[in-house]
């Protein structure tokens, strides 16, 4: 059984500005499968670089025993490299040839380190994770994003670690890719930790953590066990507000019913010292007196008051609904038959082999179509968006673009300078929008005061959504056709559905690349489209005459 273990203690953290993130956690975790959950911003990828060593915390420790390996959202990787640079074994493998053709050096085996079989156990992590074609030697920038993530995991495994941190891990991958992860991670005997959305991958854990305000609870059980205890813990919190609710307006009633009783009584009092003849001295002292009673009684009643709506305050805190993010997009509309992008036997070589199959991608957008792209890790979908958004030139092949401009949302939400802060990006992309406008659109998308000011590198991968949305789609002119490739990503459950309804409601072209299949449902599509094989091929695609009027229109 592996010793391998995480304990931490008192463990608080704040960015450089003060904003508070961790507040004294402390736990223990030994070799077991942990789900980290948390809405976008609370600080799961945080948590997980401070367990990974990556940040320091403010106050506290952290104690890691056995080797850890982290993957982070959002891979460090360039173009360039190849499969093993990513594995980190390229060194030992040149060493490892050099000594099996026999002019090896003492250096070569000083590299080597008694790993003699580095090839083959990196075949075996590539083979479990679906990559067993993938050459060590290939380039990253032939890769899919699915395959990238998928390499990103076994570079990982390879290292053989005790501690297994990985940060929304299923990011990118098809279905097939998933269910390999899947059972890699159901096999696992270290300690894992691993923060996700994706809720099958959650329902293998042995527990789940539940970081809210700085704080984290604790789950025994996968997904479904976790989502059980909080559904009913918000159903027992809704009778509860209600309860208090009444009681607060039963509180009120009574304070003012007792306010007129007091009142009346002070009345009669009064008159009835006026008729007993009694003097001025004395009527004053006895209404006086009555004053104090009836103040004492208002008294009372306006703490019972106060108590009840201090449970009340906190009760509802306990229920609070995360504030609606506001992913309005600009107004854009799209005359039904303009072509926006076409292209005929579109070819794109990797060496030898075509992508498109022999004859190419022939297809075109008019007019709002909404169109989900789907197909294999590998099969080329990413490398057709960046076509269409002409930032790939094709090998062969004629392709033609409408006037209107392309907004194009990629896997890895990428900015031109991500040190820079989030206000200054959107300035950037927007240099035409009047500060406030601005200002008022982060705002919006839960960026406020000093929030503004951190940089983009800093955030979560959800908030990093955000504000690559923004930009892209509120630069100065409003995009007429819109490449999302795997939008859905870095969201949450709640930030997923706001994002549903923004999308439904934009006016012009779409071209979407998701695994999220109840994402596309919401999404009004008008056509389906399928690489298999390096054909594009048109699937069926369900919606209604009044939807198909609706698109067409733009309205």
């Amino acid at each position: 059984m592996s010793e391998a273990h995480i304990r931490v203690s008192n463990l608080s953290f704040a960015w450089p500005d003060g904003t508070p993130v961790l507040a004294d956690l402390s736990f223990a975790l030994g070799p077991s499968r942990t789900g980290l959950v948390a809405p976008n911003g609370a600080g799961k990828s945080t948590l997980l670089k401070l367990l990974a060593g990556e940040l320091q915390p403010s106050a506290g420790t952290i104690d890691v025993r056995g080797i850890r390996a982290y993957l982070p959202q959002h891979l460090p990787l360039t173009e360039a490299a190849t499969v093993a640079d990513v594995l980190d074994i390229a060194p030992k493998l040149v060493a490892l040839d050099a000594l099996l053709a026999g002019h090896g050096m003492p250096a070569q085996l000083d590299i080597l380190d008694g790993d003699w079989d580095v090839r083959e156990r990196a075949h075996a992590v590539l083979t479990r994770l679906g990559l067993a074609d993938v050459a060590l030697d290939r380039k990253l920038a032939t890769l899919s994003g699915g395959q990238v993530m998928s390499l990103g995991i076994a570079a990982k495994l390879v290292q053989r670690p005790d501690v297994l941190l990985l940060d929304e891990p299923t990011n990118n991958l098809d279905v097939v890719s998933r269910s390999r992860l899947y059972q890699v991670l159901a096999e696992w005997q270290g300690c894992l930790v691993v923060a996700s959305h994706d809720r099958e991958l959650l329902r293998g854990m042995d527990q789940i953590a539940e970081l809210s305000r700085g704080n984290v609870r604790w789950f025994g059980g996968g997904y479904d066990s976790y989502r059980d205890t909080v559904d009913a813990e918000q159903r027992a919190l809704v009778e509860q507000v209600q309860n208090l609710r009444s009681e607060v307006r039963r509180e009120k009633r009574d304070k003012q019913e007792a306010r007129e009783r007091a009142e009346r009584r002070a009345g009669n009092a009064a008159r009835g010292l006026s008729d007993a003849g009694l003097s001025r001295i004395a009527a004053g002292n006895l209404k006086r007196g009555a004053q104090v009673s009836a103040g004492k009684a208002d008294g009372l009643h306006a703490d019972r008051l106060a108590r009840v709506r201090t449970r009340l305050a906190d009760a509802a805190r306990d229920l609070e609904v995360p504030t609606a993010l506001d992913f309005t997009l600009p107004a854009t509309r799209v005359p039904a038959q303009r072509v926006l992008f076409s292209c005929e036997h579109l070819q794109i070589w990797h060496g030898k082999k075509p992508l498109f199959g022999e004859d190419g991608l022939t297809m075109a957008i008019r007019g709002p179509e909404r169109i989900a792209l789907s197909g294999d890790n590998g099969s080329g979908k990413t490398t057709l968006l960046r076509v269409m958004a002409g930032e790939r030139s094709a090998d062969s092949g004629a392709i033609r673009r409408g006037e209107g401009r392309v907004a194009y949302l990629s896997q890895r939400l990428e900015l031109a300078d991500p040190t820079r802060s989030v206000a200054e990006c959107l300035a950037d992309y927007a240099p035409g929008m009047p500060a406030q406008e601005r200002a008022n659109l982060l705002a919006r998308l839960h960026f406020r005061g000093e929030r503004m000011q951190l940089p983009v590198a800093d955030l979560s991968g959800g908030e990093r959504l955000r504000v690559v949305l923004a930009c892209v789609l509120h630069a100065d002119v409003a995009p007429q056709l819109l490449l999302l490739d795997e939008p859905t990503n870095n969201l949450d459950l709640t930030s997923i559905r706001q994002l549903e309804e923004a999308l439904r409601a934009y006016e012009g072209a779409l071209v979407v690349v998701s695994h999220d299949a109840a994402f596309l449902e919401n999404m009004g599509l008008t056509r389906r489209l399928a690489l298999t094989h390096g054909r594009l091929m048109e699937e069926a695609c369900e919606w209604n005459t009044a939807s198909r009027a609706t698109v067409a229109n733009g309205t």
